[in-house]
């Protein structure tokens, strides 16, 4: 068999929204596309680093250079993907493993891991953080889209979240990065208890379990961790504080550590929601394969960019429709699907 060759590429994706969160704004995504040969078949990869957790392109494109020979056996996944590598590094690198195994088996990665397609969920439409009218101009472009997430975490939480829920009546959930204090995010989640919000995603600053608790103690609204369940290990500190969590395959490694994540998050009780950066169609794609296990999904990334340059999962009134092309099913924007799993 041949040896595995790595080739690494960087993709600018200008965005159609200067994109804003509590930490900062975005107007074009930044992202890692892995593509692996086996001189047969390739397989296809992404990796969105995030500054958050001390990772960036530079540190994932480091790495592979320093890594030496893959061999030729992408099956040899336990010795390729070591826990010590870097989450974002090794989240690429698994998806390109996990695409090139599809394509040589010939089947879809949701029919390797015996999922059933039809039990996708619909996924949510993220709205950024603006002015007011202006983000009511962008629920109003999402249309009748079914559920929504709010980013807030910089004042006028409680005025925008009544003006959006003046003209939107689906599904609205709400997400505040960190940015609360424990005794603001009680307060404001009281005040919104009448808009029917489906949930609060991490609403204060991650490391601070018993917080969390203090806050869900107070509140009607559900809460579920973003930046405080990294991965697996961090799930059992959060038992009894939280009602779900949100698994991101760049945060935990790929698809061998959401599936870690999703098993033991099920152990614990938690509701789990299938996450995503502002990301290409590979990485969101990669993800979807993994969403009939879940709960909730929160995969729109490529909804908020100008154009996607890659196709893959598609969306049918909001809900995740999966590729039925072997491995993840991605290919180029404009470029026909690949049936028969060659290059």
């Amino acid at each position: 068999m041949a040896e595995l060759q790595l080739e690494l590429t960087r993709l600018e994706m200008p965005l159609k929204h200067t994109f804003t969160i509590a930490r900062g704004s975005a107007d074009v995504a930044r992202t890692l596309c892995f593509a692996l040969s086996d001189g047969q078949h390739m397989g296809l990869g992404e990796s969105a680093p995030v500054a958050r957790y001390h990772e960036s392109l530079d540190s994932v494109e480091a790495y592979w250079r320093a890594f030496g020979p893959l061999g030729s056996d992408p099956f040899a996944l336990q010795n390729l993907l070591s826990e010590r590598t870097p989450a974002a590094a090794r989240t690429g690198l698994d998806i390109a493993l996990h695409d090139l195994i599809g394509k040589r088996l010939g089947v879809p990665l949701w029919r390797l891991f015996g999922l059933d397609p039809a039990r996708t969920p619909y996924t949510s439409f993220t709205v950024g953080i603006d002015d007011p009218q202006k983000m009511l101009d962008k629920v109003r472009e999402v249309g009748d889209h079914p559920v929504l997430k709010v980013k807030l975490g910089t004042g006028n939480e409680i005025e925008t979240l009544r003006a959006i829920r003046a003209v939107y009546h689906g599904t609205i959930r709400i997400d505040a990065n960190e940015g609360w204090t424990p005794e603001r995010a009680v307060e404001v989640l009281r005040e919104i208890e009448p808009l029917e919000i489906e949930f609060c995603e991490q609403p204060i600053p991650a490391g601070s379990p018993e917080r969390l608790r203090w806050i869900r103690e107070r509140s009607k609204i559900p809460l579920v961790t973003d930046e405080d369940s990294r991965d697996a290990a961090d799930l059992p500190k959060l038992y009894g504080c939280v009602d779900g969590i949100n698994v991101k395959l760049v945060k935990c490694g790929g698809i061998r550590g959401a599936l870690e994540m999703i098993h033991t998050a099920r152990a614990c009780g938690f509701k789990i929601m299938l996450g995503c950066m502002v990301e290409s169609g590979i990485l969101q794609t990669a993800a979807a394969h993994l969403s009939p296990l879940v709960d909730w999904a929160d995969l729109d990334g490529a909804f908020l960019l100008r154009e996607d340059p890659y196709v893959g999962m598609t969306y049918r009134g909001g809900k995740i429709v999966l590729p039925d092309e072997p491995g993840l099913g991605v290919h180029p924007a404009g470029a026909p699907a690949i049936r028969d799993g060659a290059r």
